[in-house]
């Protein structure tokens, strides 16, 4: 029985597995804060959630086929760790990860958020064409494109994975803004060809470069999707109220 839930002392805790990439972690926690400030105004350091983040080292790497058995291992490692230490539900800031969201989600006690039907759900009823932007795994899972479609939604299949690579690997070799923005305007004018009414940008490694997308169609961030929906929760269950899926 987790103690958090018994003892109404104890602060309500978040839990999030992140890490995958290193770099991505310190972004996203900006962005849950954020969505504390915005969602109820949160000012002193007394107003925020109590967070237990766990950056989990994962068999992931550029120049060679997933080990899908090994990561997803690594994975439920680390949501397990995060169990242990008490948290009331949990996150992956990772859209990777929930390629084996289903069996994730059997291998721990507590609520685990799904990245992927957050971000699906966030995309405007009047859309009817989206590309997705993501690191090669997910893509090739084909996890985002059968939430869409089941929406109704049309996925436009741009041959644009090798020019998202090279913008994913950029992220882990430079810090030079106007790279990135050559590399997003590449992408971006593919996008406007193939006429897309949205563009779900689901990596996280690549929303801390978004900033460099300079394009008039909307993006539908998944990392900003996660942590309205971590703050969302954890205000709603700190008011004493339930969500609908627990």
């Amino acid at each position: 029985m987790n103690e958090y839930k018994e003892n109404p002392a104890i602060p309500l805790t978040i839990g999030i597995l992140a890490g995958m990439g290193p770099r991505s972690t310190s972004p996203f926690i900006d962005l849950v804060i954020t969505e504390c400030q915005r969602q109820y105004g949160a000012r002193h350091d007394i107003d925020f959630p109590r967070i237990m983040i766990c950056s989990q080292p994962a068999p992931f790497y550029e120049d060679r086929p997933v080990d899908h058995a090994a990561l997803e291992n690594a994975i439920r490692d680390g949501l397990q760790h995060l169990e242990r230490s008490g948290v009331d539900f949990l996150a992956i800031a990772c859209n990777t990860a929930h390629v084996y969201y289903l069996n994730l989600k059997q291998g721990v006690r507590v609520p685990l958020l799904n990245m992927v039907e957050l971000t699906v759900t966030a995309i405007p009823k009047n859309v009817g064409k989206v590309a997705l932007i993501a690191a090669r795994p997910t893509t090739e899972s084909g996890v985002y494109h059968s939430c869409l479609r089941a929406r109704g939604i049309e996925v436009v299949d741009i041959d644009w994975q090798s020019d998202i690579d090279r913008l994913l690997s950029a992220t882990r070799d430079s810090t030079d803004p106007r790279l990135f923005e050559q590399l997003w305007a590449g992408l971006m004018d593919q996008a406007h060809t193939a006429d897309v009414d949205t563009i779900v940008l689901a990596c996280l490694d690549l929303s801390g470069v978004a900033v460099h997308a300079r394009t008039a169609i909307p993006i539908v961030d998944a990392s900003h999707c996660l942590a309205k929906a971590i703050v969302a929760r954890w205000l709603r269950r700190r008011n004493g109220g339930q969500l609908a899926y627990e």
